[in-house]
């Protein structure tokens, strides 16, 4: 990691008038990862065929992250920082920070669904991936993943403050169809907007609670005013090297005729050392108009050696969009090297 600090100096109009210094950081942070990934179920093509059937291709990949975090001091004592992330050349992520101390901070974001709920949306225990990486629920490149995560939506706001062992988040997701620059504004056809919070709870060493509420545009939002309900629960609890968690949230609909999701998972981690850590996820989706419930497990394990870390997940789910027959299997094995 590089660090580059700055102290300037401003000349206005050729005269020797100067503002008052200023100083800031900047930090550059990267990873290279290698992987080799297997996908075998049904639902893991273009097409609706199993691969079985000769689709196959090449299964070795490679990708590149370089991160970038800004940050300065103003008058008042607050801090605001900038971080992005560049993936394989194409920016991923960007976020704008306003820390105001004791106040709490306040973040913009793009291209994440991390504010309000979407923070808490999947705290099971994992060495590597979650237990619903790369299953694909309908067989096509678009992808469908598994059922019933709740979300902070696509880019918006976050709030956040922390108080001894309670910290509490509450995320605006403004209606708009892409991403806009600065003095831009959406085109027609924008959906509602999403809006959620959060509440964690730390009552004792180990154990951590936490609880989220909700709602986004709904699936269906012909009028462009409906709204789903969705909330979130967990609780996880670390003792020795071992770590378990529960979690369970709910997305209601707002009318009869569609599907009501409730998503149930559960996770437990060890960590054999400081530097390996093996895990086991299970989720389970019940749809409120089918009878067929959508069902994944997976393992996950990971080893460190200095700024090389080795690692490896075997996911795979039945009934994937609450569909009986929809199988999906993936497995990776990688290494990240970090820089």
């Amino acid at each position: 990691m590089k660090t580059w600090k700055k102290a300037g100096v401003t000349a206005l109009a050729g005269s020797l008038v100067a503002t008052s210094a200023f100083a800031g950081a900047m930090t550059v942070s990267g990873s290279a990862n290698l992987t080799y990934t297997g996908e075998t179920g049904a639902q893991d093509s273009s097409t609706t065929t199993a691969l079985s059937t000769g689709q196959d291709g090449g299964r070795w990949g490679m990708n590149k992250t370089l991160s970038f975090a800004g940050s300065g001091e103003m008058d008042n004592g607050w801090t605001v920082s900038l971080a992005t992330t560049l993936s394989d050349a194409a920016s991923s992520a960007v976020g704008l920070t306003l820390d105001m101390g004791d106040a709490g901070s306040l973040n913009y974001e793009g291209g994440t669904s991390s504010r309000g709920i979407g923070k808490i949306a999947d705290m099971m225990p994992t060495a590597d991936e979650d237990v619903a990486n790369g299953l694909d629920a309908n067989g096509t490149t678009a992808g469908g993943e598994v059922s019933g995560k709740v979300t902070g939506g696509v880019e918006g706001f976050h709030y956040s403050k922390a108080m001894d062992m309670i910290e509490i988040g509450v995320g605006y997701a403004p209606k708009g169809g892409t991403p806009n620059a600065a003095g831009a504004t959406s085109g027609s056809g924008a959906t509602s907007s999403t809006t959620s919070a959060f509440i964690k709870i730390d009552p004792m060493d180990g154990l951590e609670i936490g609880f989220g509420v909700g709602e986004k545009a709904a699936a269906s939002d012909g009028d462009k005013n409906q709204t789903d309900d969705m909330d979130t629960m967990y609780v996880t609890y670390v003792y020795g090297p071992v770590t378990v968690g529960y979690q369970v949230s709910n997305t209601d609909t707002y009318t009869s005729t569609q599907s009501d999701d409730e998503a149930t998972r559960w996770g437990v981690l060890y960590a054999v050392n400081d530097e390996m850590s093996i895990s086991y996820q299970s989720h389970e989706n019940d749809d409120s108009t089918v009878a067929t419930d959508e069902e994944a497990t997976g393992w996950s394990a990971s080893y460190t050696v200095g700024s090389m870390t080795f690692k490896a997940h075997r996911n795979k789910g039945t009934n994937l969009g609450n569909t009986a027959t929809r199988e999906s299997e993936r497995t990776e094995v990688g290494v990240t090297f970090a820089f």
